[in-house]
């Protein structure tokens, strides 16, 4: 996992992606990586776990060796036009940025081909070991990985075509990119996961995917069952166990997480899962 240099993390709403992101970022850095954390969807999610407060589209140093950035899609459109198609005078302020960002929203391919783009830039920059992206749920993610195919079959030729080109490589490339999907042993996340994977498989435009199953209950080492309300709660662990071990063999697992249980902010959350992480490493 971490001799890639992008690492995509998505997953259904909900399943802790976020969460699992951060802690693959901090165990890299705890490693001696110079590790990018991108917060590529919904504001907030690697934030709240990195305990920094709002994250902005300059990348900022959150741990030593770590630094972390919010993507926003206008100032990732002016920036691609300025830097990458050499176009002058793109100012992030006044009339050019909201129009740039009321295109960034508006149009799908371009929302999509900017942002998954701003990610593969990081990569190409080479300033960073590992660029970890917390990226859209798996129900979005599809139309981001497609889109540099997307826009090089709308634009085989010249400098547009040459960028999707390479971002379409760098995607595919299983030395340098690996999707991580997170799921939980339950109903809807393992087929929706199923579902991605399936279509993956199909679409080829990724190597194919870890998977990382969050929340994971231990089975109890006491096979005994007390009388009285410990009783119950152990047939309770053991019934939920056996329907969690179900949902297991539809998306068997490369890495499990256990349920954390008790009380921990975002940020205990991802410190305790990078512990889990670098343990089944």
């Amino acid at each position: 996992m971490l001799s890639k240099r992008l690492l995509i993390v998505s997953g259904k709403g909900g399943v802790g992606k976020s969460a699992v992101a951060a802690g693959i970022a901090m165990f890299a850095q705890r490693r001696g990586l110079r590790v990018l954390a991108i917060e590529m969807g919904s504001e907030g999610g690697l934030s709240s776990h990195f305990g920094t407060g709002s994250l902005d589209f300059e990348s900022r140093e959150v741990r030593p060796g770590l630094h972390a950035l919010r993507i926003v899609r206008s100032e990732a459109l002016l920036e691609y036009l300025s830097l990458q198609l050499r176009l002058p005078g793109m100012g992030r302020f006044g009339a050019v940025a909201r129009a740039f960002d009321a295109l960034a929203t508006a149009a799908p391919a371009v929302r999509e081909i900017i942002t998954i783009g701003k990610v593969l830039w990081e990569v190409r920059e080479d300033r960073w070991d590992l660029v970890v992206a917390d990226a859209p749920p798996t129900g979005q993610i599809g139309s981001y990985l497609r889109a540099p195919l997307s826009i090089g079959e709308l634009v085989p030729t010249g400098r547009i075509g040459g960028q999707a080109e390479w971002m379409r490589e760098t995607l595919a490339d299983p030395d340098r990119t690996m999707l991580a999907l997170v799921t939980l042993p339950e109903e809807l996340p393992a087929t929706e996961t199923a579902d991605a994977l399936a279509w993956v498989a199909q679409a080829d435009v990724v190597p194919p995917p870890l998977v990382i199953a969050n929340r994971v209950l231990p089975e109890l080492s006491d096979k005994s069952t007390p009388d009285g309300t410990v009783g119950e709660m152990a047939g309770l662990h053991r019934a939920l166990v056996s329907e969690q071990k179900r949902w297991l063999k539809e998306v068997p697992p490369h890495i499990s997480l256990p349920f954390l249980f008790g009380l921990f902010t975002p940020g205990e959350v991802a410190a305790k899962l990078s512990e889990q992480l670098e343990a089944a490493s």
